[in-house]
């Protein structure tokens, strides 16, 4: 097992550094070495815990980040350290994406298998297309289309795939 990544976070706003510090301590792989909200305090905590990752924010109180990372970078000359430096809108979009909830998938009340289905039914394809895809026999295919057609409460196929579409399904890929 490897050793996980210590990180020093080194930002003055605390909600997006409680943000940061939770991420990374719910993270697989990742162990806070320390939180600072001044550049001085961020140079110190990176001399007393040594960390292999320092996220620094341009714009601190006091010494700001670029002079701070000067320092952590000439205090610890042996150490492999590597600083990121961040300033608030990508820090704020940063955070964004971490916290950005999963998107649902489409028709929750359908089973992986029964989404696979109606996709390739939105994309106009027969169930013996659909079973040679899917590698299903076309038996199989007609269960998952009736009980698509069931669950999504649609008296036909037509129906079904208009629900897709409006969804997002059965878009064909280019790749």
């Amino acid at each position: 097992m490897t050793a996980p990544i210590r990180v020093l976070i080194a930002d003055d706003h605390p909600l997006f550094c409680d943000g940061l510090a939770t991420l990374l301590t719910d993270g697989p792989g990742t162990e806070l070495a320390g939180a600072a909200t001044t550049g001085t305090e961020a140079v110190d905590l990176a001399r007393e815990t040594r960390p292999d990752v320092v996220l620094m924010d341009l714009h601190m109180p006091g010494m700001n980040g670029i002079e701070a990372t000067r320092r952590i970078a000439a205090g610890c000359p042996h150490a492999a350290v590597l600083v990121i430096i961040f300033s608030a809108q990508p820090a704020t979009r940063m955070l964004a994406c971490f916290t950005a909830a999963a998107p649902s998938p489409p028709f929750p009340q359908l089973t992986g298998r029964e989404r696979e289905v109606l996709d390739l039914l939105a994309q106009g394809r027969a169930n013996l297309a659909i079973a040679t895809r899917l590698s299903l026999s076309p038996k199989t295919v007609r269960n998952h289309v009736s009980s698509i057609l069931a669950k999504l409460q649609v008296t036909d196929r037509a129906q079904a795939i208009i629900q897709a579409r409006d969804a997002g399904l059965g878009q064909v890929s280019r790749t």
